[in-house]
């Protein structure tokens, strides 16, 4: 006998079906594959839908970044249909259809979730925290819009009749810019703790608001993120903080507490005005990551993450140098190890992005020194222009006089011709007998300090 689980209930309002002329939805702004996908599935007596985020930002004018696709058709019934098909997933068995780079996702529906014998390939298993480590049951079309996470992201767009389907009260939502999660939140959220960093991020991205029985548990239940994979939430930080709203939905992760699971060495450190130099430096790096991406630059994970440690980085290495008493630049070499280690258990970074994240740090040390052919070796290193941007972000936040000369020294050398750039690393060593023939407090002059 099947043993019943929590189930997510769709709204108590009937089916709403939104015909062509009353959407702005126009297969014009579909892909054409995904199009390709939608018919071959209907052509061959299944039904299949666009859902979820597509549909959502066709709705309201935005270019969707992908097209996922609902059938009742299952994982096998779509291989036969497609050549170009592979099936992904244990957690949630998916079809991929390959075009490509271009992939097409294509989920069958989902029923409620059940507890039922293990060696019955369609399973569903929780974890004793209400987490669901597999859930393969299959069902209609209104089951599975009950089991999707926000009811912006339930409407349906029919390729047989162009026509929106809402279950659950998904176009008043979107309308009235709520973000609300179907079915008890709390359960949802145990289900898939994920699921509270993507209703951030969706009120962050969309400007809308987290509906209050939505947001409530969400505080109180950040800690589930702990047993998340820290691989996937490698991914969920960038869909976070590098998709052109980093800085709202910074500020929002602080608010309902999930920043902590994710950065807790940054977390540690933060201040009640939130004025620290570490939390400037996340304002601004997060903001000029949002202004690029706007501006449709690129950006690279590595440069994001060592500019939110370096404030970390730097307090570690001061105090195992003090505390061990190593050479600064031996402490800063075991700090950056621990640095990683220790992020990298809450988020995996992978180890292209920690590499140049190490070249980055690294050269904040080299950067000074410019004498001789130094100032040109630095320049040939392919992370110099990352490093730079660093030192530059670091000098808007330092009030040492001294990085900022050196950042307006380093940005007049990189738009100097080679003569130009000769000369200013032979004032430099001017500079640097001057500064050791300078005149002491006490009138004497520093390399005259031994004559009597």
């Amino acid at each position: 006998m099947r043993k019943k689980s929590a189930k997510a209930k769709p709204s108590d309002s009937p089916i709403t079906v939104i015909p062509r002329e009353q959407h702005p939805i126009s297969r014009k702004d579909i892909s054409d594959n995904a199009l390709k996908v939608l018919y071959r599935l209907n052509k061959s007596g299944f039904e299949a839908y666009l859902v979820g985020g597509g549909v959502r930002d066709l709705l309201l004018h935005q270019k969707p970044k992908d097209f996922d696709i609902a059938t009742n058709a299952t994982p096998e019934q779509v291989r036969k249909l497609f050549r170009n098909c592979r099936l992904v997933g244990r957690r949630f068995r998916l079809a991929h259809i390959m075009f490509g780079p271009d992939v097409i996702e294509v989920a069958t529906f989902r029923g409620p979730h059940e507890q039922i014998e293990s060696n019955d390939q369609n399973q569903s298993h929780k974890a004793q925290s209400g987490m669901l480590l597999r859930d393969n049951i299959f069902g209609s079309v209104e089951e599975d819009a009950a089991r999707r996470d926000f009811t912006i992201n339930s409407l349906y767009y029919g390729i047989d009749d162009f026509a929106l389907r809402d279950y659950v009260g998904g176009m008043a939502d979107l309308n009235a810019g709520i973000i609300r999660l179907i079915g008890d939140p709390e359960v949802r959220y145990r289900e898939d703790p994920v699921r509270m960093l993507r209703a951030v991020r969706f009120a962050s991205k969309l400007d809308m608001t987290i509906e209050p029985a939505t947001a409530e548990p969400i505080p109180r239940l950040a800690f589930l993120l702990k047993d998340i994979p820290s691989a996937r939430l490698f991914e969920e930080s960038l869909k976070l903080l590098q998709a052109g709203f980093g800085y709202n939905t910074y500020k929002l992760l602080r608010e309902y507490h999930l920043f902590q699971p994710l950065f807790p060495m940054i977390q540690r450190s933060f201040t009640q005005d939130s004025d620290s130099p570490m939390e400037k430096m996340l304002a601004l790096v997060l903001k000029n990551t949002d202004d690029r991406l706007q501006n449709d630059m690129r950006v690279n994970p590595a440069f994001l993450f060592a500019a939110m440690l370096w404030y970390p980085l730097i307090e570690h290495a001061e105090k195992l140098s003090q505390e061990g008493g190593l050479q600064y630049y031996d402490a800063f070499a075991l700090a950056m190890n621990d640095i990683l280690d220790e992020q990298c258990r809450s988020i995996a970074i992978p180890k292209r992005h920690t590499t140049t994240m190490r070249d980055i740090w690294l050269l904040q040390l080299r950067l000074p020194r410019r004498q001789g052919k130094r100032a040109n070796k630095l320049m040939e290193h392919p992370k110099f222009r990352a490093a730079y941007d660093l030192l530059e972000l670091r000098a808007n936040i330092e009030p040492r006089h001294e990085l900022k000369e050196l950042v307006q020294w380093w940005a007049g050398f990189q738009q100097s011709t080679p003569s130009q750039q000769r000369g200013m690393i032979s004032e430099l060593g001017n500079d640097l007998i001057r500064r050791r023939t300078r005149p002491r407090r006490g009138g004497h002059i520093r390399q005259n300090r031994n004559n009597g």
